[in-house]
């Protein structure tokens, strides 16, 4: 399909920003500048309503580990959601997601835990995986005091979507806590960047992500190439998915990720994980996070809000 006219108008509306800024690439860029370069990005606009937001710290393997916390707007919530963040683990942060995680706690009727974990180079693999799972047990042992039923599900997009992934796998293998859904949006689930997506998006950067990017992004995330065969990294290295909750998974059209994600639902899917796979035409990588310019972001989080719904439905 063509690109989305909504989406063509915003890409070419970042393009001339870019380009009157001289703004260059993430993979041309520093850590310090890119982050730098998504803040002046973060959508501004009139958030979302909620009944509540409250940012607090909560105990993280590294120290305190700052959290917010939508309560949905409609009655008592029906579960908890853990939301991780996108940026390639090198950028990001709460603000960043904050107008989705409000949508999507109405949606969802979930309290939603958004998390700030932290980032690469500074901090290597495993500390964005290992802050996710400490995350996603905090709010297991807390959902009464969130005012939530006892039902957890982990969410994330890009790389924030890959350590949702890898937090199911973690509470799998480590005992617990239970995970009762998972919401993959455009993950990354392998280092070696070989599908046809990576490579029919591999030049320029008018798509939002280009293979190169995401070169920069891992190099930066990995200790060393030992960890790219590491599941906790690159989930679709587990050897088996079975016993992994049940998942939608999301991926968009023109993005990099598409077939990587794809492959990961179909995998799910084969070892017998129940799995909704769609993937939005039209539109590019980051197009879940734009809910303010952009329709096919709002009708994708009410498709997620109604994915959770009929998850947590008693």
């Amino acid at each position: 399909m063509p690109l989305d006219p909504q989406m063509k108008t915003i890409l070419d509306q970042m393009a001339a920003a870019k380009a009157a800024a001289k703004a260059p690439a993430f993979y041309q860029s520093t850590p310090a500048a890119a982050r730098a370069q998504m803040a002046r990005q973060t959508a501004k606009g009139e958030p979302a309503a909620v009944a509540r937001v409250e940012n607090r710290a909560i105990a993280g393997p590294g120290g305190d580990l700052p959290v917010r916390i939508y309560t949905p707007i409609g009655g008592a919530p029906i579960g908890a959601l853990v939301y991780f963040h996108g940026g390639g683990w090198v950028v990001g942060s709460l603000d960043m997601v904050d107008q989705p995680c409000r949508i999507l706690a109405n949606a969802s009727r979930c309290v939603t835990v958004s998390v700030d974990y932290r980032l690469a180079p500074e901090h290597k693999f495993p500390a964005a995986p290992e802050d996710c799972y400490a995350a996603v047990k905090w709010t297991a042992a807390n959902t009464a005091a969130l005012g939530a039923a006892p039902r957890i599900a982990v969410a994330g997009s890009s790389a924030g979507g890959t350590l949702a992934a890898v937090a199911a796998l973690m509470a799998r293998d480590r005992g617990g806590p239970r995970i009762d859904y998972q919401l993959l949006i455009y993950p990354a689930t392998r280092r070696e960047l070989d599908t046809p997506s990576q490579f029919e998006f591999a030049e320029g950067n008018y798509y939002v992500l280009s293979r190169a990017d995401m070169e920069w992004f891992w190099e930066h995330y990995l200790a060393d190439a030992a960890d790219a065969k590491n599941p906790y990294a690159c989930p679709a290295r587990a050897v088996t998915l079975k016993g992994l909750p049940p998942a939608t998974v999301m991926t968009a059209e023109f993005d990099p990720l598409r077939d990587e994600g794809e492959d990961y639902a179909r995998r799910l899917e084969a070892d017998g994980m129940l799995t909704v796979l769609k993937r939005y035409e039209g539109v590019t990588h980051g197009f879940f996070g734009m809910p303010s310019i952009l329709e096919q972001s709002r009708r994708a989080i009410a498709d997620a809000g109604a994915a959770l719904r009929t998850a947590f439905a008693d």
